[in-house]
């Protein structure tokens, strides 16, 4: 009897760290490696939603996927840096700037490009267990 139940409680372990690796997976692929999360909290007043803080910065050469979101993005420019969309001319994207992404917007869709990094401050508000980034196809 004793054998069985040590089995058991493994084998539910055992399920239990299968299921917690896949979602970390899941959330990493889904996530931009550059991001750093600063604070997360449920929205008061709106069940469902949250509010999540992050600092990023992102390289030459890094890129910024097209993607959306499920829910609201403000992201203010920290540090400037030039920016290129394919087929597009080199563009500065402005230390101080304040962007706006409205909920199921694709934007983005560029690289970093020259010697100096972009550095943003974002604040999503979203869909509580949704993916924080939904990348466009």
């Amino acid at each position: 009897m004793h054998i069985r139940s040590a089995s058991t409680w493994f084998a539910a372990l055992a399920i239990f760290g299968m299921g917690l690796a896949t979602g970390l997976v899941a959330q990493t692929i889904a996530d931009s490696p550059q991001r750093v999360e600063l604070k997360r909290t449920d929205l008061s007043g709106a069940p469902g939603m949250e509010v999540i803080a992050s600092m990023a910065e992102y390289k030459a050469g890094d890129a910024i996927d097209r993607h959306a979101h499920h829910g609201v993005e403000v992201a203010y420019v920290l540090q400037g840096a030039t920016i290129q969309a394919p087929g597009k001319d080199p563009a500065t994207l402005a230390t101080g700037a304040t962007l706006l992404n409205l909920r199921d917007v694709k934007h983005a869709g560029f690289k970093v490009v020259g010697d100096t990094p972009l550095k943003l401050f974002t604040v999503h508000v979203v869909d509580k267990g949704q993916p924080l980034y939904d990348y466009a196809k």
